[in-house]
């Protein structure tokens, strides 16, 4: 199964992450996972959302640079390792990890760990064989971290 991720090339400058989440909220696109990194003046944003195809059509037509790309969301065991075994997985199979970030579903359980990898097909089948479980858009956009928490 697949995910998809917006990746958004940004200046690294104020109000950069405030234009693109306007525009998402404008249309009611409901983020779902988000990384951001930068380096000098340049950077990327990488999102999860609930509806991509629609966000990637919003964020275009208000003049972003936009790429909807696929991905693979794993689910790992939330304990020291868990990371590790999955990877280990990976390199061991020469997957090359182009991208990633990860979040936690529920303490000491499960997380979410989102790769953007050079082939993902054959990474679907190790993992697969592996005993990996890979969430697909539907799935990540059903997902309620720490539901069981009250705020």
């Amino acid at each position: 199964m697949l995910a998809h991720q917006l990746t958004i090339p940004a200046e690294n400058k104020p109000g950069m992450l405030a234009r693109v989440t306007s525009i998402l909220a404008k249309e009611k696109i409901n983020l779902r996972a988000i990384s951001i990194s930068s380096f000098g003046d340049h950077g990327f944003f990488n999102m999860i959302v609930d509806e991509p195809k629609r966000a990637h059509k919003a964020l275009t037509k208000e003049g972003l640079s936009v790429a909807l790309k696929e991905v693979v969301a794993v689910l790992i065991d939330d304990h020291p390792g868990g990371l590790d075994g999955l990877v280990q997985v990976l390199a061991a199979e020469k997957i090359n990890v182009e991208n990633a970030y990860g979040f936690v579903l529920e303490t000491h359980k499960n997380a979410v760990f989102v790769v953007e990898v050079d082939d993902r097909e054959k990474t679907q089948k190790i993992l697969s064989a592996k005993g990996y479980k890979t969430l697909d858009a539907d799935a990540l956009n059903a997902i309620e971290p720490f539901h069981y928490m009250k705020y």
